[in-house]
């Protein structure tokens, strides 16, 4: 099939697409960059058609009738986290470790330009994971994939080895690819008997504050939502009922010697 009916076979499934550059073999990419970082891989731009890459992929035909007839040979990219997630297997020692998790058999299959695997599952709401095995990425949530008849930049094509429809990701794969939860964090105002921060503010009857301020204040709170201090400790935050005596001012030389006359 060509690019635009397979990209529009690709929509009709309800797998968003987008335009990608296409491979031109020994490295090169159409994109004529001299040093491309990701041949035949990145998405296409146009200031008129296309800006914003993996966020504007799209199953309205019309548009991918409009992007392929602006570029016949684009590759196409599909946009995962929607409908289908895709394990991607790099090396030989990832596929054997997989292997051990998941009776891949039964699982929609791409062979890729370089040799690896596609296998696609229906999409699990993971984001996109690095090293799920060695060898072995997940592309989920805000990720894409290059699918056939693309070509990759050695010049060779992306080609389905199994069809099927995309079954579920198996617990013990899931278990490696969902993120661990976040701990919440520990607050001194949720730990039982921990009194809430309170202000400490006083004034005197000229309307200055003669003990505590925003800052003290400010400080607890924060101390309170870091969840700091830690266990067996406390903020006080009270403030004493009177200011603290100022300190008496040094005596002068007369003052002393008078004071050493009186103890005389």
């Amino acid at each position: 099939m060509e690019p635009l009916a397979t990209a529009l076979w690709y929509a009709a499934s309800g797998v968003p697409v987008l335009p990608l550059h296409t491979g031109g073999g020994g490295g090169r990419c159409s994109c004529r960059r001299p040093h491309c970082d990701r041949p035949g891989k990145h998405p296409r731009w146009h200031p008129r058609l296309i800006t914003a890459g993996l966020h504007q992929a799209t199953t309205d035909p019309d548009q991918v009738v409009r992007w392929w007839t602006a570029w016949p040979r684009a590759n196409v990219g599909l946009r995962t986290g929607v409908t289908v997630d895709v394990c991607d297997v790099d090396t030989p020692v990832g596929l054997r470790l997989l292997s051990a998790l998941v009776d891949d058999a039964a699982v929609p299959a791409v062979r890729t330009g370089s040799g690896g695997l596609h296998l696609y599952f229906a999409a699990t709401g993971a984001p996109n994971r690095v090293r799920v095995l060695p060898g072995v990425d997940w592309r989920g949530k805000d990720g894409y994939v290059v699918a056939p008849p693309s070509i990759h930049a050695n010049g060779r094509r992306y080609r389905w080895i199994r069809h099927g429809p995309a079954p579920d990701c198996p617990s013990e794969l899931i278990s490696l690819v969902m993120p661990p939860p976040r701990p919440h964090p520990r607050s001194c105002a949720t730990r039982p008997g921990t009194p809430r921060p309170h202000s400490t503010t006083r004034r005197s009857g000229s309307g200055r504050r003669r003990w505590g301020s925003a800052t003290t204040r400010s400080t607890g709170r924060r101390a309170a939502w870091a969840g700091w201090p830690p266990p067996g400790t406390s903020v006080s935050t009270r403030s004493p009922t009177r200011s603290p005596t100022p300190p008496a001012p040094p005596a002068s030389g007369r003052t002393r010697q008078r004071a050493r006359s009186a103890r005389a």
